[in-house]
């Protein structure tokens, strides 16, 4: 996870990789940001990912969610975006590519 926040609606970075291995502290570590008031994550930098990722962004969504705030991921790999739909939680993400 990168440690700096995007100016623009306070976005974090996803990172490299999501998968199942670094699941648990990527979902800490956002967990953390929306905390502080983050508003979204970019998936920008994502090159790595499993169904592990998906399991996260909408943890982070619910979370988001939880304390009244939206949660926007914004450049959702395409292989992402197809597996979610694959596994019909595609319009429970609110993600734009």
């Amino acid at each position: 996870m990168s440690e700096v926040l995007s100016p623009v609606a306070n976005r974090f970075a996803s990172g490299a990789t999501l998968t199942h291995a670094s699941a648990k502290a990527a979902l800490v570590a956002g967990l953390e940001r929306i905390a502080a008031g983050a508003g979204g994550v970019d998936c920008a930098p994502l090159t790595q990912f499993d169904s592990s990722a998906l399991a996260v962004l909408l943890a982070w969504q619910r979370a988001a969610q939880a304390r009244g705030s939206a949660f926007e991921v914004v450049n959702l790999p395409a292989g992402l975006a197809s597996l979610a739909q694959a596994y019909g939680v595609d319009t429970l993400l609110s993600a734009r590519h």
